[in-house]
């Protein structure tokens, strides 16, 4: 599990872009613009970014077609944080001078930091095909894939990061979690390794070796790692949920509990913790506090499909069909081959008085479930699924 934002691991580097045409026809005289170019310099230099702004802004009025002015005002809105502003200057001086690699990496550095990793990503490459061992491009192109669900590409790119700079933690945090979602287990452990050399008391490294062996069915050492950074850093992110999630794994319900409580009084908005405290409450048989944290959960990830199926029957528990089924489908807009999600849905249609809708949902849910089952049997007599 992870909650640090992904754009933390990335430096800002924003490189000023030294560019400017001449001034347009019928303009300020020359004087002016450089002055204006001068006092904008200056001030970005010194962190006074809106005096940075508006100055920039004067002399890309007199020169629209500077690449420079473009790139230094994109940096001046970007250091503001206004970075969704910024991208539609970088991207101006792009189609004036195509490949210009500082704004190449500028405009990567913010399309991730708005989250606009498809966007990101082929900047980052061309930076890493160009510069093999640039690390920032590596590592951004590496995040950016993890962002995007491509974990084994993810790890090639954050590998080639981690050479150039073997030392930084949070990449090869990331590059272990890399490893872990692609199921390289062994990979895994190698970096653990890697990161133990630098830092043993690394409770990130033993959260990442807890997840590990928790996806392994290994509970017992799963347990050790995450008491093992609970040691480390009682306040490091993931500790305790990773141990409640052991627990209710084991039926310890109180227990479990009481770990996604104390990760929530850290992390109030992390969407695991609460959907994973949902879903022990709604064991508990309290649908109505269980739904309040599925939805907690949601505000933090729309998209959270385990979040969605918890509130979509915890609605049905309580009585609320409508209200379920529109959880439910969202649930199933995600992933529409969550069977469970349709069987429940099924239920909620039933409720309402659709039982043609119901006998739909739960037909499908049995196809679905026996095409996995079809699938995992396959996979354990070693056969390529859909083949003979």
């Amino acid at each position: 599990m992870i909650r640090l934002q992904l754009g933390l691991f990335v430096a800002i580097l924003l490189v000023s872009a030294s560019l400017h045409g001449a001034p347009q026809a019928g303009g300020p005289p020359p004087s002016s613009v450089q002055a204006w170019l001068a006092d904008g310099s200056a001030a970005l230099a010194k962190g006074d970014y809106a005096r940075a702004e508006q100055q920039f802004r004067r002399a890309l009025a007199a020169e629209p077609q500077s690449v420079g002015i473009l790139n230094d005002l994109a940096i001046s809105l970007a250091k503001q944080g206004k970075t969704k502003e910024a991208i539609p200057y970088y991207e101006r001086a792009l189609r004036l001078r195509p490949g210009e690699p500082e704004t190449v990496r500028n405009l990567a550095v913010a399309c991730f930091r708005e989250q606009e990793y498809a966007k990101a990503l082929p900047l980052a490459q061309r930076l890493a095909r160009k510069w093999p061992g640039d690390f920032q491009a590596n590592e951004l192109a590496g995040l950016s894939l993890f962002a995007l669900d491509r974990y084994s590409e993810a790890a090639q790119s954050l590998e080639a990061a981690s050479h150039s700079n073997p030392k930084d933690l949070p990449t090869l945090y990331m590059l272990g979690q890399a490893y872990l979602r692609s199921g390289n287990y062994p990979a895994v452990t190698g970096v653990f390794a890697r990161i133990m050399e630098i830092n043993p008391n690394s409770a990130e490294a033993h959260v990442m070796m807890g997840q590990a062996y928790d996806k392994m069915f290994h509970e017992d050492q799963a347990l050790a790692e995450y008491l093992a950074a609970e040691r480390a850093d009682t306040t490091f992110a993931g500790v305790h949920s990773g141990l409640g999630q052991l627990y209710f794994k084991r039926d310890k319900l109180e227990q479990a509990a009481a770990e996604f409580r104390e990760e929530l009084k850290r992390f109030p908005a992390d969407p695991v913790a609460n959907c994973l405290l949902g879903q022990v409450l709604a064991r508990q048989d309290q649908p109505a506090l269980a739904a309040g944290y599925f939805r907690a959960a949601l505000s933090a990830n729309s998209r959270y499909k385990e979040a969605l199926f918890g509130l979509g029957r915890a609605e049905l528990a309580l009585g609320h069909p409508q209200q379920a089924a529109t959880a439910l489908r969202k649930a199933i807009a995600v992933d529409p081959n969550y069977a469970q999600a349709h069987y429940q849905l099924g239920d909620a249609l039933a409720r309402l008085g659709d039982q043609a809708g119901a006998a739909r949902e739960r037909n499908l849910s049995a196809q679905i479930q026996a095409k996995q089952q079809a699938a995992y049997t396959e996979k354990l007599n070693g056969k390529q699924p859909g083949r003979q």
